[in-house]
């Protein structure tokens, strides 16, 4: 009986306090800028854009998957992205850029996640 109550106890600890991370979590998402590269061709290719991208002032984070060709670009808290001037650097470094997107509600570790997870 007591391994029941100790289980009850763990359960209901669960139950406050998984909601109030996902509203953290929520809280902390943000507007995610998602662009299709062409022309990335190797790993000092990415690391280039990676660079340049997280050079500019409301950049938080950057991720760059090669093989999807795929950028994420995700702003600094109470920020937004400025989606012409992410393409401009993309562009400036040499690459064309096929696809913008913008992802509500997210942040760039969800992005790479979903990208890494699709074979």
């Amino acid at each position: 009986m007591k391994n029941f109550s100790s289980t009850t106890k763990s359960v209901a600890l669960c139950a406050v306090f998984l909601p109030a991370t996902a509203l953290f979590s929520f809280a902390n998402a943000a507007d995610v800028a998602k662009v299709t590269v062409n022309g990335m061709v190797c790993a000092f290719c990415a690391q280039g854009i990676e660079k340049t991208i997280s050079k500019m002032p409301q950049t938080k984070a950057v991720y760059v998957n090669l093989e999807k060709r795929i950028v994420a670009v995700e702003p600094k808290d109470g920020q937004k992205l400025d989606m012409a001037k992410i393409k401009a650097g993309i562009v400036d470094a040499g690459y064309d850029v096929v696809k913008t997107e913008t992802v509500t509600g997210t942040t760039v570790a969800a992005v790479k996640a979903e990208l890494v997870g699709k074979k």
